[in-house]
């Protein structure tokens, strides 16, 4: 039998937790963003070539958009869920 034994949390070393958790949650945010982008390329590549009309170009774009907002706000509240519970002592 293996015993580990884990030193409470202090104050310096939640916050340092936390800066952790919001680095993490920005490079989520990023990438979502990149994501999006290349979505949004893809789309005006295909009305380039007369795959999409102006009007599904713009359908789609919204579409995108929803969805990136919607994750981004998913995020949001994973990270504030999780820098509560970091915090709490």
């Amino acid at each position: 039998m293996i015993r580990l034994l884990f030193p409470e949390l202090n104050e310096e070393r939640r916050k340092e937790l936390v800066k952790v958790v919001k680095k993490k949650g920005e490079e989520s945010k990023i990438a979502i963003r990149a994501i999006r982008r290349d979505v949004n390329e893809q789309i005006k590549k295909e009305e380039k070539d007369k795959l999409l009309t102006e009007d599904d170009r713009k359908s789609l774009d919204d579409k995108v958009q929803k969805l990136t907002d919607d994750l981004i706000k998913e995020i949001d509240n994973i990270l504030a869920a999780k820098e509560k519970e970091i915090l709490a002592v």
